[in-house]
């Protein structure tokens, strides 16, 4: 039989998606699976995004341009000013979803067994796009006793070798929900100018922050002109995970062009997906406001009902909707999988992410999960009270 790759043996498993097949066969059976593994919120898509594809009257669904069509970008550019950061149309290539975009972004940074410096732990993708890029993640580890905040700079600079490219942050975090400050961005943008590096932002979740912060983009930092590059997507801002558009953004030409190559390559990003995506940017201040305020009474629940439970230690997050709690146990994907096919209450069962797949080093974060705090108020009740009962019964 014909071997797979290295590289495709490498490949790591998503620890949001994993345990599908457990959850699948637990509802075969009859269990209601009470969903906190993953980041599909339940708000509802503007409806002004879901009329403009609707009410479109196409006759031929054409390629659209390489980098998105030009009236989209124009009015990211304006999106962009409007939460200071001054980009034009042609800083922008949009790309399908977030995801293409940090592809994108490390194929024209780094050659294979370079190195990208990401504090951990990190969106779990980071490790799949890096290992198909040929390129090796070097964490840097925040803690849940600081609340996940940037780890000191000596940290940074003592793993920065000849071969590291980049250091890429999430802001705010998935899966920790902190968000940097202007003050930690500014030590980051220090960095990279010394070391001649790029800063890769994904900021995909900026307009949720809570508790009056306020975000920081690394391309309002000056000295990071040539030096930054923001990853964005509409999949949370406008509750639009399956329209699979995004950005990227650098003032850096060469990156730009570079990353138009890569592009052409996938040919165009989908057409309809950016009708809606530019028809979303009209969307009011108040829907925002609205989800936010949701977010936050949701977050305050959850994190108030993890409190309630022995032995639990859980981050408090300062935006995005997700939080990382540190169970009593040893395992927590044995505990995952355990709640999946072994436990229930009144009939119901919760199914989390196991984080030891959020982070680079080996061994850490073996005791923690992710919660996606993206469900109603009452079901995120019903669900820790589960949780708890859970952790009762396997602790013994």
């Amino acid at each position: 039989m014909p071997k797979i790759s290295q590289k495709g043996l490498a490949m790591p498993q998503s620890p949001i998606r994993k345990l599908v097949p457990f959850a699948e066969s637990a509802k075969k059976k009859g269990a209601t699976v009470i969903h906190l593994n993953i980041g599909q919120p339940d708000i509802r898509t503007p409806q002004i995004a879901l009329d403009a594809v609707k009410n479109n009257n196409l006759k031929v669904l054409e390629y659209s341009r390489t980098e998105g069509s030009e009236s989209y970008r124009e009015k990211i550019a304006a999106y962009y000013h409007k939460n200071q950061i001054e980009v034009t149309a042609n800083d922008i290539i949009v790309t399908t979803g977030g995801s293409e975009a940090l592809s994108f972004a490390m194929g024209s940074i780094a050659d294979t067994d370079d190195e990208v410096i990401i504090p951990e732990p990190f969106y779990a993708n980071y490790n799949g796009f890096a290992t198909a890029s040929g390129i090796k993640v070097v964490p840097v580890v925040s803690k849940i006793e600081n609340n996940f905040a940037l780890p000191p700079i000596e940290d940074f600079e003592k793993l920065i070798t000849p071969k590291t490219k980049a250091i890429l942050i999430c802001n705010p975090g998935n899966p920790t929900g902190y968000l940097y400050s202007e003050e930690e961005i500014k030590k980051l943008a220090k960095i990279v100018v010394e070391h001649d590096l790029f800063l890769i932002a994904d900021e995909v979740y900026r307009e949720f922050v809570y508790d009056d912060r306020q975000h920081y983009s690394i391309l309002q930092e000056p000295s990071l002109a040539n030096h930054g590059i923001i990853v964005d997507s509409v999949s949370k801002r406008y509750s639009m995970c399956g329209a699979r558009i995004g950005f990227l953004v650098s003032k850096n030409q060469e990156v730009i062009s570079t990353a138009i190559k890569f592009a052409q390559a996938r040919l165009s990003p989908p057409t309809y997906a950016q009708i809606a995506s530019e028809a979303a940017l009209e969307t009011p201040q108040s829907y925002f406001d609205e989800v936010k305020t949701e977010y936050v009474s949701r977050r305050n629940l959850l994190i108030s009902e993890l409190e309630k439970l022995d032995g639990v230690v859980v981050a408090k997050p300062q935006g995005a909707f997700y939080c990382i709690a540190e169970l009593p146990i040893e395992d927590a994907d044995d505990f995952a999988q355990w709640l999946l096919e072994d436990f229930r209450v009144d009939n119901e069962t919760v199914m989390v992410a196991p984080a030891a797949g959020f982070y680079a080093t080996e061994g850490l974060g073996k005791n923690q999960i992710r919660i996606a705090y993206v469900l109603d108020r009452p079901t995120l009740k019903r669900a820790v009270h589960i949780l708890g009962e859970a952790l009762k019964t396997y602790i013994g």
